[in-house]
């Protein structure tokens, strides 16, 4: 083998490891939802197979018509869809606000607050149950939506202002200044030069406020009775004291999975836009 050729040999054996990893981690990464689809298709019976077969062995769809007998479905969607949408516009609008105050102008405790951001991000869900039980229950706003979505802001604010705050600080204060060297307002460079500049990074955040709201489970079960129940409490219905109903536990999952998916198509190219956005300064 020729010096020349060995290097090309050795960058392909390299991208052909790098392959079998990412193939690796995709597989890891997709087998639950496989097997999630694969259960809430094939026959009730065979989900408690002791000895299952990885291949779908029938279809069916009786397990989505049990999913929506067994309990009422478009209510707890659409309770959880309303607070994860006000869950997005308040945390993004007051994140984005928080963001630009802490990037853009130098104030008295400005780096305590960025700290105190970053801390409240490290306390635990579950050590915060009690007292945000007792404070909603005290404000009368136990077993609200509106308390859901105040509780629900207070883990979602820290990570949308720390996120925001870094894809503003990667846009240059020259193209504001310019602006207003042009004769725009300090509010209208923002919402002219900023803000769409911004936009690819608002998406992306908006798209994990969205899920860490959908998919939150411990607050909505403890903050609100059965009849306010959000999506993710509504699974619990198929945990009786007979036993777990799997293949219509796994069709309902697969339905609550939808609007998350539908969202992602929607927004795929801002939000890769955005998550790449911060990588380069300048």
């Amino acid at each position: 083998m020729s010096s020349a050729s060995a290097p090309a040999a050795g960058r392909r054996k390299s991208r052909l490891g790098w392959n079998l990893l990412g193939l690796l981690v995709f597989a890891t990464a997709g087998f639950p939802v496989y097997w999630m689809l694969d259960t809430a298709f094939k026959p009730a019976e065979d989900a408690i197979d002791p000895d299952p077969s990885l291949l779908p062995t029938g279809l069916t769809l009786a397990n989505f018509r049990r999913a929506l007998d067994i309990a009422d479905f478009w209510g707890p969607v659409g309770r959880s869809l309303a607070v994860s949408l006000a869950v997005v516009a308040i945390g993004v609008a007051v994140g984005m606000l928080a963001a630009l105050a802490i990037s853009r102008f130098a104030f008295r405790g400005r780096k305590v607050v960025i700290v105190g951001i970053l801390a409240v991000q490290m306390v635990p869900l579950v050590a915060m149950i009690i007292p945000v039980f007792l404070l909603l229950n005290d404000l009368g706003q136990y077993d609200r939506l509106t308390g859901l979505v105040v509780t629900y802001l207070t883990f979602v604010l820290p990570f949308t202002v720390w996120t925001l705050r870094g894809f503003i600080v990667n846009i240059p204060k020259e193209l504001e200044e310019a602006a207003m060297v042009d004769g725009c307002s300090r509010t209208g460079a923002f919402l002219r030069v900023v803000l769409p500049l911004l936009a690819p990074g608002m998406v992306a955040t908006s798209v994990y406020a969205f899920i860490q709201a959908w998919n939150e489970y411990l607050y909505a079960l403890m903050l609100l009775s059965q009849k306010n129940q959000t999506a993710t409490v509504w699974l619990g219905n198929f945990t009786t004291k007979h036993g777990t109903e799997y293949a219509p536990m796994m069709a309902g999952a697969t339905m609550m999975a939808v609007p998350i998916v539908a969202l992602f198509l929607l927004v795929q190219r801002k939000m890769a836009a955005g998550l790449t956005a911060g990588a380069v300064k300048g």
